[in-house]
C-alpha cells in the first residue's frame, strides 16, 4: 500500500499496528450494530463490550476518543486489526460508504480511491 502518496484525512494515535483499506461504517447508536457487514471499517466515538461482535468482523477500527489502554485499542490488538484512536472528529469527518486506508502503526487515515 502506497499510503504516503495518498491524501491524509485524519490523524490520531496508532493503537494497533497494521494497514487496512475498506468502506467506512459509522456506528453512533447501539441499535445500528446489526447493520455492520464483514470487512467494513468501524468508526465510532468509542467502543464498549457491546461492540465486540462487530469488531471481530471489521477490517479496521477508528474512534474519536480513547488511548492506548482504551477498549478499542485492547480489543483491536487482541484481534490483530489496525486501529486508530483519539482522532477527535472521525464520526463527523468520515462518511458512510467512503473508502479509506487506515494506518494503525502511525495513526493516520488516508483517502482511498
Amino acid at each position: 500500500m502506497e499510503a504516503k502518496k495518498d491524501k491524509i484525512i485524519l490523524k490520531g494515535t496508532g493503537a494497533s499496528v497494521g494497514e487496512a483499506e475498506g468502506i467506512v461504517k459509522i456506528i453512533t447508536k447501539k441499535e445500528n450494530l446489526l447493520s455492520f457487514k464483514k470487512g467494513e471499517i468501524l468508526v465510532a466515538k468509542i467502543t464498549d463490550p457491546s461492540y465486540v461482535m462487530i469488531m471481530t468482523k471489521s477490517s479496521a477500527i477508528i474512534t474519536d476518543t480513547g488511548g492506548l489502554m482504551s477498549h478499542p485499542s485492547i480489543v483491536a490488538r487482541e484481534l490483530g486489526v489496525p486501529c486508530v484512536v483519539a482522532t477527535k472528529y472521525a464520526t463527523s469527518v468520515l462518511k458512510n460508504g467512503q473508502k479509506v486506508k487506515v494506518d494503525g502503526t502511525n495513526g493516520i487515515i488516508y483517502e482511498s480511491k
